[in-house]
């Protein structure tokens, strides 16, 4: 699928990859993006940044990308503002470094924000876009979601979910023009990231030492170079750390010995 002149909705975008996502869009020639996050003061401030540069092609609106009410707004606005949605990011994530101490409700938020929130766009979407005959789902997942997350049993779960509901999205839909990739990075200076770092939970700081340790911390704007490759290229895993591949085969060729050496490791992290 070619950019120029598509119109795009990113969610997770007052920052990090999808402000960084949404920036590349409009500089491809998208003909409108409409970025949505919860954190409404950061999204006005970056959409002020990018509608600097791009005028009216940019647009904002505060959500949750996890509400079917929101959504329907969202899309509305921007069919209303640019015209149908062409490419949907669905972008928006939540971390945390639970274990099975994770409440009900940490859950229940981990899988609505990480997993329904894209069943829930691609219930809105996807028929439109069998009518059209071309569509775009682009899922941001995680290196989580193909291999683990060390001390967050919530976001590995969730992660993995992501991935599964991106392949069964492409298996039925991708005969029908609806194109599916599924984004699956590492490390990424976000402040998702950082802010395991600077966790008082000592799992979380493990889980998120586990992530910088294991490659490169690549900028935002690195991963949506990688994204706009993506777009135009259409390939399904979208791996902006290349040792992940290596992992994952390593995984699947010998599961018990990668279950051991994970166990070595995360001792090595905690």
């Amino acid at each position: 699928m070619r950019i120029i002149d598509k119109v795009a909705v990113v969610t997770g975008a007052a920052g990090g990859i999808g402000a960084a996502v949404a920036q590349r869009l409009l500089e491809a020639g998208a003909r409108g993006v409409l970025l949505t996050d919860l954190d409404a003061t950061r999204l006005d401030a970056t959409v002020r940044e990018l509608a600097a540069g791009h005028g009216d092609r940019v647009a904002g609106r505060a959500a949750d990308a996890a509400d079917t009410t929101d959504l329907r707004a969202l899309l509305g606005l921007a069919e209303e503002r640019f015209g149908p949605v062409d490419l949907y990011f669905a972008n928006a994530g939540i971390g945390g470094g639970a274990g099975l101490e994770a409440s009900e409700e940490e859950w229940s938020r981990a899988l609505d924000v990480n997993v329904l929130a894209h069943v829930r766009a691609a219930k809105l979407l996807v028929p439109g876009w069998v009518e059209r005959g071309e569509g775009y789902f682009f899922s941001t997942a995680s290196a989580a979601g193909l291999l683990t997350q060390i001390g967050s049993a919530t976001y590995s779960v969730s992660k993995h979910a992501a991935v599964a509901f991106s392949e069964w999205l492409s298996v039925t839909y991708g005969d029908q023009g609806v194109r599916v990739s599924c984004l699956c990075p590492q490390g990424v200076e976000t402040e998702l990231l950082m802010a395991g770092t600077r966790s008082a939970d000592a799992t979380e700081r493990a889980a998120a030492r586990a992530v910088l340790e294991s490659g490169d911390l690549l900028q935002p704007l690195d991963v949506a170079d990688q994204v706009v490759a993506a777009v135009a290229e259409e390939p399904f895993l979208v791996l902006p750390h290349p040792q992940v591949l290596d992992f994952y085969r390593h995984k699947g060729s010998d599961y018990d010995r990668w279950l051991r050496g994970m166990r070595r490791y995360q001792k090595a992290v905690r």
